[in-house]
């Protein structure tokens, strides 16, 4: 891991990061091989679709389509890995640990064989050769450590381990001496995954923090800052973006948002891609592979993360769950694959309610994160459809109504504007009346300082949402982290991007006597592309203060 300063300032060795990155890219002519031939396909599907195969019985089929594919790439570490747990589930355990072997050669962490799929690869992981292969390798802790849910007085940090184990995280407050430790452990049944909760946090302070499994300190130089307690006016520097398929080519994005001192991040759906709801290997397996990515791996110890999903993660392109709480069989435990990859605050309703929506404050902002798939009925069979189901909706109005925060972030995985996507009801077109329910919510109950997320659609784009009987509502859209797919821009928007990966930010100033939000598009070369700034007194409903709206954006 690379040492890191406290929260505030960027990465000791940030440039140092991004040279590599660079330098890897530009020196691996296989990389730019595969690059320039995926222009024409979309890299993540090709393994996940082996991984697939290989799960439902049909390891033969995935032998044949990885053989053709490693014929014009052989140094591509994914199909290696995915050929060596074909072997596996074939009992051919020389030959997966050959390819096994193979893929660690061209750059594979080992941690991938640990973490699994462990079923699929248990032929391999139970044999002499691979314990003998691994035992001078400190493969303890599989992934993480992650850092989530940080509030002025707790924070959380998730991890994997390799075994049932002990963990121990000691954090040290910056100029103190003393230190305190939380203790918890893993086990198989959440996937060898636990979240160690920190408490008893002072606010808007910078800590550190190392974890030991089994007594033995696998991690350090961890850190991160509480928040301002609620309702405290801050600065504040999010960023956020959805459309992460894993791309090796593109992983460097981590880095870039690495050197960015974001006080936390959001991942707003379609964060690994997995497109099989009935296959846990298969979620697993694309979950694993991007928490396994050194890149990722050193994002994520120093900047809360937050996620929710959508379609791509939680079921098929443009699906929906449906409004009835177990059926299809297969939501619930597609809701517990991912509850064991983050450590969100909460994840809907808990068990009675199944969901990944929460909402969280940081300071005088309030953020409110959505579900948009789990109750989600079908459009084209259901006469007035609802996104949301009336739990969670209800639960929407409640936080807007009660809330005094500056700023309300309502953040959805689907774009809010109209024609981001013509002819789809996969946005919140196709739901109309449910859009038009919450924006009028908003304007009878006199709701100020409104703010919408979104993503989805593989680029960057600002849009202006004009109301009739209130303000205009923004809708700051950004979801290409590392999708090789691209969306064209569309008409309408206040500007737009699609020319290279991108992330959204939001820097936010309430301390400001008019309290400002400015959005800024950076691509994966971190580049700076648009940015805008929105005033508080342009989601006001005081007369005097619309009138000042004039002439602003």
């Amino acid at each position: 891991m690379f040492k890191m300063k406290l929260k505030g300032h960027l990465c000791k060795n940030s440039l140092t990061i991004m040279l590599v990155s660079l330098a890897l890219l530009l020196v691996s002519p296989n990389i730019l091989a595969q690059n320039t031939a995926a222009k024409n396909e979309q890299y993540k599907k090709r393994p996940t679709n082996a991984m697939a195969s290989i799960a439902q019985g049909n390891p033969d089929e995935a032998i044949k389509n990885l053989e053709a594919y490693l014929s014009s790439f052989p140094n591509d570490a994914e199909s290696h890995y995915c050929m060596a747990v074909a072997y596996a589930v074939k009992n051919e355990v020389s030959k997966a640990l050959e390819y096994l072997k193979r893929a660690i050669a061209v750059g594979m962490p080992v941690e991938r064989f640990i973490a699994g799929p462990r079923a699929l690869l248990k032929n391999v992981s139970d044999s002499k050769e691979f314990q003998d292969f691994i035992k001078e390798k400190n493969t303890s802790l599989v992934h993480g450590p992650m850092l989530g849910d940080v509030t002025a007085t707790k924070a959380k940090i998730w991890l994997r381990t390799a075994n049932d184990s002990h963990i121990t995280v000691t954090i040290l407050e910056e100029g103190k001496a003393a230190d305190q430790k939380f203790e918890r452990t893993t086990s198989s049944s959440t996937d060898y995954t636990t979240v160690v909760q920190l408490t008893g946090l002072k606010p808007f302070t910078n800590y550190s923090y190392t974890v030991h499994v089994d007594g033995s300190e696998l991690f350090k130089n961890g850190t991160f800052k509480t928040t301002k307690s609620k309702g405290q006016p801050l600065q504040l520097k999010i960023g956020f973006g959805g459309g992460a398929g894993y791309t090796p080519w593109f992983e460097r994005m981590w880095d870039t948002l690495a050197i960015q001192s974001f006080d936390a991040f959001f991942l707003l759906g379609d964060n690994v891609y997995i497109d099989y709801p009935e296959v846990p290997e298969a979620q697993k397996y694309c979950y694993y592979r991007r928490q396994s990515r050194p890149e990722f791996r050193r994002f994520t110890p120093n900047v809360p993360i937050y996620a929710i999903w959508d379609d791509h993660d939680f079921t098929i392109n443009d699906g929906e769950g449906g409004a009835a709480i177990d059926l299809p069989s297969w939501k619930r435990p597609v809701w517990n694959v991912f509850k064991n990859q983050w450590a969100n605050p909460y994840y809907g309703g808990g068990k009675e309610r199944p969901g990944c929506w929460f909402d969280f404050s940081m300071g005088d902002i309030d953020f409110i994160m959505l579900d948009c798939r789990y109750y989600r009925e079908n459009p084209k069979e259901v006469s007035n459809p609802s996104m949301l189901g009336e739990y969670q909706k209800n639960w929407l109005k409640e936080r807007l109504k009660t809330s005094t925060a500056t700023f309300k972030v309502i953040s959805s995985s689907v774009p809010w504007a109209k024609n981001t996507k013509p002819g789809s009801d996969d946005t919140w077109d196709g739901f109309p009346n449910e859009r038009e329910e919450i924006f009028s919510f908003i304007e009878e109950n006199k709701i100020e300082g409104v703010l919408l997320l979104s993503a989805d659609r593989h680029r960057s784009d600002a849009w202006k949402i004009e109301r009739e009987n209130g303000y205009a509502l923004y809708d700051l859209m950004s979801s290409k982290l590392t999708n090789i797919h691209t969306h064209i821009l569309m008409e309408g928007s206040l500007f737009a991007y699609n020319k290279e990966c991108s992330f959204g930010t939001l820097e936010f100033d309430t301390t400001a006597q008019d309290p400002t939000v400015t959005y800024v598009i950076k691509n994966i070369d971190n580049e700076e592309i648009h940015k805008m700034t929105i005033f508080k007194s342009q989601l006001d409903f005081t007369e005097e203060k619309v009138k000042n709206i004039k002439g602003r954006n």
